[in-house]
């Protein structure tokens, strides 16, 4: 995913109310900026550390920059826009780089499924076969290496997870994908310190026939890409 034009850098002052955060330019100027990730960011904000944001031309936004990539605590590199995840898979499933999801006619996103008005973010199709992909942006990581999912209780997750299931159990494919934008994750699992019930179930429907997939994105201002995949530990 080519960043045109590159992202604007600044010093993180402070995260709150959820969805804003302070930044100081270049030039000392301060701004707020909008936030654009719902968890918690456990382990992505260090305050007084570079960060990474884009600017919008809609004027009708109260905050027209985005904050898209945050220096954590360690000095990795993390993406903290979740609303770029879909993008990201999209493209690493068009350009060859996600293996395990090749060989299908058709891609469509956002399509309703299931029996609890949700929609899969990936539908692919190759005549009757259907393959339904759930993607989660992954940016926790916690000792050598290891990265977790969810950063914060997610019952939205779990429903996901179910409706998976019950995909799998009509004879589809059903592929969670982790798409992990921190440089410093070498592998995923769950949180299960964070979100027991979360664990469980993915655990659950992985024995259903729920595949799990994790794909890591090189970031920089200029692009953000899926280059490799990773260990999934369950």
């Amino acid at each position: 995913m080519k960043i045109d034009p590159a992202l604007e850098e600044g010093v993180l002052l402070r995260r709150y109310k959820r969805f804003l955060a302070d930044v100081r330019l270049p030039d000392g100027k301060e701004i707020t900026i909008h936030c654009p990730n719902t968890g918690s960011m456990k382990n992505c904000l260090a305050e007084g550390s570079p960060c990474w944001f884009s600017t919008s031309d809609n004027p009708k936004r109260k905050y027209p920059n985005t904050w898209e990539i945050a220096t954590t605590p360690d000095g990795d590199l993390a993406g903290i826009n979740t609303g770029r995840a879909n993008a990201l898979v999209v493209e690493a499933i068009e350009s060859g780089v996600v293996a395990e999801l090749q060989g299908y006619d058709e891609l469509k996103t956002e399509v309703r499924y299931g029996e609890e008005r949700s929609r899969i973010d990936i539908l692919l199709s190759r005549g009757d076969e259907r393959c339904y992909v759930e993607v989660k942006n992954v940016t926790l990581c916690e000792g050598a290496g290891q990265g977790f999912f969810p950063d914060a209780v997610s019952s939205r997750g779990t429903k996901h997870l179910r409706e998976l299931a019950l995909m799998a159990s009509q004879g589809h494919r059903a592929v969670l994908m982790f798409c992990v934008q921190h440089s410093g994750i070498e592998s995923v699992s769950p949180a299960q310190s964070i979100d027991p019930e979360y664990a469980n179930t993915l655990r659950e429907v992985v024995a259903e026939g729920v595949e799990v997939v994790a794909y890591k994105a090189r970031l920089d201002p200029t692009e953000i890409v899926l280059t490799e995949a990773l260990a999934v530990a369950i």
